[in-house]
């Protein structure tokens, strides 16, 4: 039987990329994402829900985070959803639940807002690629990685 887990989240940062770095210097950040929703209660009243998100992004995606995505960022998320397991100082075990970012789309604007001051600005996206040199250039208005070396040539359309 075959199972899926995939996450896709489009969100606002509550704070900041947290970034630190693996022993063999590899970029990991932390973002916070907000998602809400708004329906009618049984009151026929709008209310709000909002859904707080952790996601951990790797390598050349959580450098990217951290130069570009700012508190407020409007972002897209997609990857699988993981739960990870440490003992903590107290040798108390501890869990968190994480979506792994394995891609990242900014949907802001670098120039500010959603399309920027021309309007009509294009998502800068970001794949969680290790093989993607790391002095890519970046704009507004550019995607970042479509990398379609690993694809089949031999597919029927």
């Amino acid at each position: 039987m075959s199972s899926l887990n995939k996450a896709m989240i489009i969100g606002n940062l509550g704070q900041d990329p947290e970034v630190r770095y693996t022993q063999s210097n590899t970029a990991v950040a932390t973002l916070s994402i907000a998602t809400s929703e708004r329906f009618k209660d049984s009151n026929g009243e709008y209310q709000e829900r909002t859904e707080w998100h952790r996601v951990v992004a790797w390598g050349r995606t959580a450098e990217v985070c951290q130069q570009y995505l700012t508190k407020g960022s409007k972002v897209y998320i997609e990857g699988p959803i993981q739960t990870r397991q440490w003992e903590d100082k107290d040798g108390q075990k501890r869990y968190t639940t994480e979506v792994k970012a394995l891609r990242m789309i900014m949907l802001d604007s670098a120039s500010g807002g959603p399309q920027g001051p021309q309007g009509g600005g294009q998502p800068q996206q970001q794949n969680n690629n290790q093989n993607q040199p790391a002095s890519k250039p970046m704009s507004s208005n550019v995607e970042l990685d479509s990398n379609f070396d690993d694809m089949d040539d031999d597919l029927p359309f």
